[in-house]
Parts: C-alpha cells; sequence; structure tokens
C-alpha cells in the first residue's frame, strides 16, 4: 500500500506544477515547459491512479460503517456484497499505482517519427510495408492522434519501399516504441499463382521526436539539395524542384521529403525528421548503459531484432518478446490496428524489467 503521507506529497507537487505551467512568465520560457511539461503529464496519471484507489478507499470505509451500524438484516446483507466488489478491485488498483510510480522514459511523453522500410521480400515486402501504415493509422485514430506524412516511396506493384511519417497526440512514443525493430510476415504473395506462402519482411523505427531547443542545428552543418519529386516507377508528380534532401554533415545522415508540393514544407519537414535523428543519436550515447538494459529486457530498441511475425495462413500474429497467453494475438484484431493488447502486454514486461534493474 502507498502510505498516505505518499500520496499527499505526489498531489501536492502536481498542483505545484499545475499553477507553474498556468504562470504566463513560466508558459513563456520554452526551457523551462520543456522541463516542466513532461513531469506534469506523468504526475498527472500517477494523480488519477491515485484518486481512483482513494475513492475505492472511502467506498470500504463507508460499506464498512454501514455493515456496523445498520439493523435492517437485508440491508447489511446487501452492503456486504458491495464491500467485497470493492475490497476485490483494491489490489488491482495499488498494482496500477504502483506501475504508475514506476519512473517512466522522459521520452515517452513526447510526439514520434516513425519510419517503415520493405526488407527482403521484393514487391510483397513493400505491399507488407503500406499494411503496416495502415494499421498504425487506424491504431493513432482509436488514441485520437494526428498523422502527418513526410516522405514515401512507392512500389512496383503498390506499397512502399519506404514512408516516413510523423504522429503527435497524448504519449506517442510511450505507446509506438514497442514497434521498433523487424516484422515478418507469412502469407500468399498476390503474385503467387501456385498458392505457395512466402516469408517477407518490413522495418520499423520510432524516433521521439525533438525540439530546436534540445537539438540545435546550425545551418553551416547542412547540405541542402532540391530536385524534381517523383512517385512510383519513376511517374512525375510535381513539375517544380520541390522535393528536398538534407545532408548533415558532421554526421552524414541524410534525409528526403517530397511528400508535399511546397520546397517550404518539404524542407520543415526532412528538417524535423533530422532532429529526431540526431537526437536519438544523443539519447544512445548519453544512455546507452540503461538503453542496453531496457532493450534487452523487451527487445524493442534494436532494428535488427525481429520482434513480431504475421502468419496469415494460421490467423495469428506472435510477438517473440511475450511469453505465455500473451505471445499470440487475432491476426484480423491486430491488422486492423488493434494494439493495445499488445502494447500494454508489452509494457508490463518492460516495466518487470525495469522494476529488476532499478
Amino acid at each position: 500500500m502507498i502510505d498516505i503521507e505518499k500520496r499527499k506529497e505526489i498531489k501536492e507537487r502536481f498542483r505545484l506544477l499545475t499553477d507553474l505551467i498556468a504562470d504566463p512568465k513560466t508558459a513563456a520560457d520554452p526551457k523551462q515547459m520543456a522541463t516542466l511539461g513532461p513531469e506534469h503529464r506523468e504526475l498527472s496519471e500517477v494523480v488519477e491512479a491515485i484518486q481512483k484507489y482513494e475513492t475505492t478507499l472511502s467506498e470500504v470505509e463507508e460499506m464498512q460503517k454501514l455493515i456496523d451500524s445498520e439493523k435492517d438484516a437485508e440491508l447489511v446483507a446487501l452492503a456486504r456484497e458491495e464491500l467485497d466488489v470493492l475490497t476485490s478491485r483494491l489490489p488491482k488498483m495499488e498494482a496500477a499505482l504502483h506501475r504508475a510510480l514506476i519512473p517512466k522514459d522522459p521520452t515517452d511523453a513526447r510526439d514520434a517519427i516513425v519510419e517503415i522500410r520493405a526488407g527482403t521480400g521484393g514487391d510483397e515486402a513493400a505491399l507488407f510495408a503500406a499494411d503496416l501504415f495502415r494499421l498504425y493509422e487506424r491504431y493513432a485514430a482509436s488514441k485520437g492522434w494526428n498523422i502527418s506524412i513526410m516522405n514515401r516511396s512507392g512500389g512496383v506493384l503498390g506499397g512502399f519501399k519506404e514512408v516516413v511519417f510523423g504522429v503527435s497526440g497524448k504519449n506517442v512514443f510511450g505507446n509506438l516504441k514497442y514497434e521498433n525493430g523487424v516484422h515478418r510476415v507469412q502469407r500468399v504473395p498476390q503474385t503467387e499463382s501456385s498458392g505457395r506462402v512466402h516469408t517477407s519482411a518490413a522495418s520499423v523505427a520510432v524516433l521521439p521526436e525533438a525540439t530546436d531547443v534540445e537539438v540545435k542545428i546550425e545551418p553551416n552543418h547542412l547540405k541542402i539539395d532540391v530536385y524534381r519529386s517523383s512517385g512510383p516507377g519513376g511517374q512525375s508528380v510535381n513539375t517544380t524542384d520541390s522535393a528536398v534532401r538534407i545532408t548533415h554533415i558532421p554526421t552524414g545522415l541524410v534525409v528526403t521529403c517530397q511528400d508535399e508540393k511546397s520546397q517550404h514544407k518539404n524542407k520543415d519537414k526532412a528538417t524535423r525528421v533530422l532532429r529526431s535523428r540526431l537526437y536519438e543519436q544523443k539519447l544512445n550515447e548519453v544512455n546507452a548503459e540503461r538503453d542496453a538494459v531496457r532493450r534487452k529486457a523487451v527487445g524493442s530498441g534494436d532494428r535488427s531484432v525481429k520482434i513480431r511475425t504475421y502468419n496469415f495462413p494460421q490467423d495469428r500474429v506472435t510477438d517473440h518478446r511475450l511469453e505465455g497467453n500473451q505471445k499470440n494475438h487475432p491476426l484480423r484484431k491486430v491488422i486492423e490496428g488493434e494494439l493495445h493488447e499488445l502494447v500494454e502486454a508489452l509494457r508490463a514486461t518492460d516495466h518487470v524489467g525495469r522494476m529488476a534493474n532499478a
């Protein structure tokens, strides 16, 4: 049980942060907001768990008082039934509160940049990459998130050789980070006449989106090229030089964006992707040891790791980081964007690993 003094301390800190963020002077300071905002969002979840827990505790006390004071046997029996229900909820609420108190990865509350690339499997891999994109579109819609495509390169038969998009909303990176890695599909391709099952793959990289406050990009460190954007099969989608390629000279990172008709918009989107990639490098350098522990626990950080298999003949999705009855899920539900159960199972596994290595 979380003692009452600890709960009071958390609620008081949350109230203080709320007042600070509401202060116009704080709101006008990007660096201070970048520090206070994530802590406020994290504590809001803890306070919500505390309020639910304390409400149930209060209801338990009221039922117990009613049982002790009531003379009507029928009312006492009803109160005992209600007390049993309320008491049975407390262990789960305590567990939820303990999970909420586990220090979160500070990047969890951030927006994200997602990069999907077709891997082995040729045209079928490109079609699978498009399936994954639609899966994340549906998942984002169910969470009330917004998606903005930054760059895409089509395959010959449709699908994507590569698609890069931004996702904004509440706790985006904290949910999508578990998608990092190689996704494998087993199914009969559209081009297969003999009905033979093929195995193809696509890689997914999820980057926490950085702000210009955290990652300053020097203009003289950039080589910017503009060119005419093109669609699948070389078909022109724009008659002006609106596509942008940015090379970050110190690191050699290259980012392209051609989805917008405006060169200025493409440059802005490419810069966002570059900033996020640089931020990821910075995080990996500073937190290499911590990341190694987390990646070992959930296998989600290393993009070379096969994390999930989508088996169409068996109508099953297998997440290779999970065990027991959490390992397999109905394919049709997952492919339609119902990732909630998978994410919760992976988050629980992550929490266990982080507590063990705390």
